[in-house]
C-alpha cells in the first residue's frame, strides 16, 4: 500500500517529497530525482503556460478537464514507479463528486488531492462563495468520498479548523499549505515569513498530534521554495515531508533557460587567450588532427606543471 511505503521512508529516517507538475517532462525527472509522488494540478499546467499559479484560480477552462487532458495524457504514461494523485476542483458544479472520484479510480489515479481550493481565498469573494455554497466543506466531503473509495488522499489544510474536518474524514496527509511559493519572475511577492510560517504549522501540527497523531504531515508553499527553508522548517517539528510546485518546475528551469541562453549569446566574445577556443581554431586550420592533439595536450600539460 501506498500509506506503508511512505511510513517506511519516515521510518528510515527519509522524508517525503512530493512534486505538483503540468507536464509529462518535469514528472519523469522529479521521479528519476526520487520524488515519492506526483500531484497533477491545473496550477502546473499554467505554469508550464508562463503564467502564474494565481491563473488557477481565474474562469479560464474547467480545472478538472484541464487536469485529466494533460494527466492521463502526458503524466501517466511516462511514470512507473510512483503514485499520481488527482488534482480536484471539488467545487466544480458540472460534477457529481461520487461519480467523478469514481472515474478517477477506474482510469487508475492513486488518488486526490482538494486543489484548486477554497482556501487559497478569502474576503467579500470567499463569503460570496460559501453563501452559493462553494465552501471548503465540499472539498471535505471530495476526501471523504475518495477515502471510502480506496484512494490515496491528501488534503492541503489552512488552518486548525480545516485540519480537524479533513483528519475526521480520513485524509491519508495532512498537507499545511502556506500560500502561493515565492521567488522566481511568476512567484507570490507577499508571503509569511519563515517565522511565522513555523508558528502557523505548529498550530497545525499540534491539531493532528490530538486526533491522529500517526497521521502524515507536510507543508507546501508560502516561504519555503529551497532546501534550506525546508531544512528550517523540518527542525523541532514533526513534519514528515515537503510538497513543491513551483520549487520543483518553475524556479529551477527559470534560472537554468536565461542562464544556458545567455551562454550562448555571448559564445563567439570569448577571450582569444581562452584555451579551449585556440584549440578548436586550430583544428579547422591542421590536416595532422593527432599531431595537432599532441602539441596541444603538451602545451596544456607544461602550463599544469
Amino acid at each position: 500500500m501506498i500509506i506503508e511505503q511512505f511510513l517506511r521512508q519516515v521510518k528510515l529516517g527519509n522524508h517525503i517529497i512530493g512534486v505538483a507538475s503540468g507536464a509529462g517532462s518535469t514528472a519523469k525527472y522529479a521521479e528519476q530525482g526520487g520524488a515519492d509522488f506526483l500531484l497533477a494540478l491545473n496550477a502546473g499546467k499554467f505554469r508550464q503556460m508562463g503564467r502564474s499559479s494565481l491563473a488557477a484560480f481565474l474562469p479560464f477552462c474547467n480545472s478538472n478537464q484541464m487536469v485529466l487532458e494533460f494527466a492521463f495524457k502526458e503524466i501517466k504514461p511516462v511514470i512507473k514507479k510512483i503514485p499520481v494523485f488527482f488534482g480536484l476542483n471539488a467545487t466544480d458544479p458540472t460534477i457529481n463528486l461520487e461519480n467523478y472520484i469514481e472515474q478517477l479510480k477506474e482510469l487508475h489515479f492513486e488518488g486526490i488531492n482538494n486543489f484548486p481550493t477554497v482556501g487559497l481565498i478569502d474576503g467579500q469573494y470567499r463569503e460570496a462563495l460559501e453563501e452559493m455554497g462553494y465552501s471548503y466543506d465540499l472539498e471535505v466531503e471530495a476526501i471523504r468520498i475518495a477515502h471510502e473509495k480506496d484512494l490515496f488522499t491528501v488534503a492541503f489544510v489552512f488552518d486548525e479548523t480545516q485540519a480537524k474536518a479533513m483528519l475526521l474524514a480520513g485524509a491519508d496527509i495532512i498537507c499545511i499549505h502556506l500560500g502561493f511559493t515565492a521567488g522566481g519572475m511568476l512567484g507570490a511577492k507577499k508571503v509569511l515569513s519563515l517565522e511565522v510560517a513555523k508558528s502557523k504549522v505548529q498550530n497545525i501540527l499540534a491539531v493532528c498530534d490530538a486526533i491522529r497523531p500517526n497521521v502524515i504531515k507536510m507543508i507546501y508553499g508560502g516561504p519555503v521554495k529551497m532546501p534550506v527553508d525546508v531544512q528550517y522548517m523540518y527542525s523541532d517539528t514533526k513534519l514528515m515531508g515537503y510538497i513543491g510546485g513551483s520549487s520543483f518546475e518553475r524556479i529551477p528551469s527559470e534560472k537554468s533557460i536565461v542562464n544556458i541562453t545567455r551562454a550562448f549569446k555571448i559564445t563567439g566574445t570569448l577571450s582569444e587567450d581562452d584555451l579551449m577556443v585556440k584549440m578548436l581554431e586550430g583544428i579547422t586550420k591542421h590536416y595532422d588532427y593527432v599531431h595537432f592533439l599532441r602539441r596541444k595536450l603538451a602545451v596544456l600539460f607544461q602550463s599544469t606543471w
